[in-house]
Formats: C-alpha cells, structure tokens, sequence
C-alpha cells in the first residue's frame, strides 16, 4: 500500500521449546509484512495460528527467534515507541477496585499525561463509550461488555499512533460491536494505524483494509479484502422487475452467446444489517442500548432511568 510503513515483520519466526528443549513448537514461520500508516490490517487464523505470538512480536512482549520486526521504524523493544501505542489484549485486565474515573486516570499517568487532559480524555471517553453514567461503580461491578468497552478506552486514551486490538467486539451486543467498529473507522480516518484480531470475520470484513491469514504459523493468504472476496469466475447483474417471460429470454440470450446462467436468486443482507435496520426505530437518536441490564443513554453523563 502508499504512504509510511509503520510495521513491518521480514522472515519472523518463533519457536517455542519445552524445559530441556525436549520438543519444541513453531509458532510463527517466516512471516513477512509490511503494514501501512492508517491502515486496519486483520490477522486471522484458528487456534495455535501465531496470531497472538505476532502481535506480542511487535509490542515487544517477545523476541522472535529468527528474523526481525520494526514498529515505527524502530525495535519493537524500544521504549521510545512505547508511548505511541495502544493494546487491547483479548481479556480485559482491569483493577476490579477502581472505578471508570480512577482506571482512565491510572492508564493516563503511565503516559504522563497532564491531569487536565486526563479528566477531558476520561470524559471524552466514557461518553463515547457509553459509560458515563457508571463511571462512578466499580469496575467488578460492571458486565463482561461493560468492562471490554472500558478496556478500549484506555487503550486509546494516550491518542496512540498504533493500536493492537485483541478481538476487540469480543462480549459486545450487535448495536456496541457495530458502535466499536464504526469508532475504528474513525480512528482510520484520523491516520491511525490499527493491527486487529478477531475470531469474528464479520468484523474483519467490515472493518479491515488488508487481512492475512495464517495456519501452524504460515502464512496462507495475504490481501486487500475485497480482491480476496472477489470470485472473478462469476459476475452478478442486478435487475429489478425480471419476469418470467424476460428471464427465458435473458437464459436462451446468454446460452446462445456462449456463457452459463448458474443461479438466478433475490439479494440478501447481512443479520447484521437486518437486526439494526429492525431495532433502529426502537432506540432514542442519541441513545445506545447496552447489555441488557444498563440503561438507554440520551446524553453525556445522562443517569440510570
């Protein structure tokens, strides 16, 4: 893709050994990519792929056992690229003890934020989340959706240039998994660079500009979303008002000119798209519905009904 590399990976592999190197695992084979500046890159593949192992590679968690990666131009162990990025590991690990308030601000302090920014951003966040009006409770009191949309907001509280999603819609309902996905589109429209993981391919093909796809820790697939997608064999024609009469005529017109007819069916649309378009008159404008056991929102800070 155009414009500014931000990652990249050149012959990574990880090899995993066992105590006394007994037996060891490849997690990752030779992976090569490069990831550009606001591009959401999806990483897929089933259990055991090398999708976390990649991911940890370039947050420096790891080192690679051969070959090398750069995030921002530099080692990914580099602290100064640290304060440039932001992750969302795949569980929520938040201090249970804290409320919404204190949880932001502790996450704010580790990037040395100004108290004031940090209130604004805290602020910023909660209601765009959907949290404002339980920022005050306690954050083992808040539902596994809950806590993930909390998650999310500190991991781009610092404003970071690259964010690691971990299946970031994981425990959301279908109106806050659509409310994330359309806050990553933001963020790419804001030149940030989001490498994301998700077991949900509904979200990836929603969301993601390029994916790769990984099995035993090779890389199997790699591409724009749409070229991946694109059967080149088939072409689809739209018509609206197709009789019987029209469709014999358009069959023996196609046969004649050397092609096949394979189906002739009515479009469909995602559920996704037929459950918002049903619940869309149910939910007040500015308001989100939430997990079921908090309530509709109609403005910033608005309190429990």
């Amino acid at each position: 893709m155009d414009g500014k590399v931000i990652l990249e990976a050149h012959n990574l592999t990880k090899i995993y050994r066992s105590f006394f190197s007994r037996y060891e695992v490849k997690a990752l084979d030779n992976l090569n990519l490069e990831v550009s500046q606001g591009e959401v890159f999806g990483l897929l593949g089933p259990n055991g792929s090398g999708k976390t192992t990649t991911m940890k590679i370039f947050m420096g968690l790891i080192n690679p056992t051969s070959g090398n990666a750069l995030l921002l131009g530099r080692p990914p162990h580099d602290v100064s690229v640290k304060e440039r990025i932001g992750f969302l590991p795949e569980e929520s690990y938040l201090h249970k003890f804290l409320n919404a308030d204190e949880t932001l601000d502790f996450y704010g302090r580790l990037f040395r934020m100004p108290s004031s920014l940090r209130r604004k951003k805290a602020d910023e966040l909660l209601d765009l989340l959907g949290l404002a009006w339980a920022r005050k409770r306690l954050v083992r009191e808040y539902s596994k959706g809950m806590m993930r949309r909390l998650a999310f907001a500190q991991a781009i509280i610092n404003d970071p240039d690259v964010i690691f999603l971990d299946e970031p819609t994981s425990g959301l309902d279908p109106l806050m998994s659509r409310h994330i996905k359309d806050i990553i589109l933001d963020l790419k429209k804001k030149g940030k660079t989001i490498f994301l993981s998700s077991h949900l391919l509904a979200d990836v093909e929603n969301v993601c500009d390029r994916v790769i796809i990984l099995h035993n820790g090779v890389t199997q697939k790699i591409g724009a979303v749409k070229d991946l997608l694109t059967i080149n064999e088939l072409s689809e024609i739209t018509v609206k008002g197709l009789s019987p009469e029209l469709e014999a005529k358009l069959k023996e017109f196609i046969r004649k000119e050397g092609a096949e007819m394979v189906s002739v069916q009515k479009p469909t649309e995602s559920l996704e798209a037929l459950f918002l378009k049903t619940i869309k008159d149910k939910t007040p404008p500015t308001g989100i519905t939430y997990d079921g056991e908090s309530p509709k929102r109609s403005g910033a800070g608005a309190k429990p009904e």
